[in-house]
């Protein structure tokens, strides 16, 4: 895979597209949920793109502290359906905890994780913090690193 890492000003017009049909696809169709996707993060964020065959097939917001929690943070984590269980999504975290500590160094990193990839995301060394939630209609937690 190729990982490109940029600011949202840094984006060409194909990359953002990309980046928010990949998030459509998968977050509004797939999991059938209306939501609005454009939070004002995104301009705050680096944007870590995963591509194959010039075909965008992860990606991650890599969100500094302050933002989202006190802790930096990991969003929008997403695999193209066609790439799902071939360690395209073990990659995608890999390289953004690697990407997210080179931008704002070795500290607590937080995310809100669907409730069904607990596990997953347990198998990088996240905790729990807190209760379930609903976002959206759906099951979340948040985790730390």
């Amino acid at each position: 895979m190729r990982w490109r890492l940029k600011s949202f000003t840094e984006l060409i017009n194909d990359e953002l597209y990309d980046l928010l049909s990949l998030r459509s696809l998968v977050f509004v169709v797939e999991q059938n949920c209306v939501f609005h996707d454009m939070d004002g993060k995104d301009q705050k964020s680096m944007h870590l793109l995963g591509y194959e065959d010039n075909k965008l097939v992860a990606y991650t917001r890599l969100v500094p502290p302050g933002v989202s929690y006190t802790e930096m943070a990991i969003g929008r984590v997403v695999t193209h359906p066609d790439s799902r269980r071939t360690g395209a999504g073990r990659e995608l975290m890999q390289q953004s905890i690697i990407c997210i500590r080179e931008l704002w160094g070795n500290h607590p990193i937080c995310i809100g994780a669907q409730l069904y990839l607990k596990k997953f995301y347990e198998s990088f060394g996240f905790v729990q913090q807190g209760e379930m939630y609903l976002e959206d209609g759906i099951p979340h937690i948040e985790m730390v690193l």
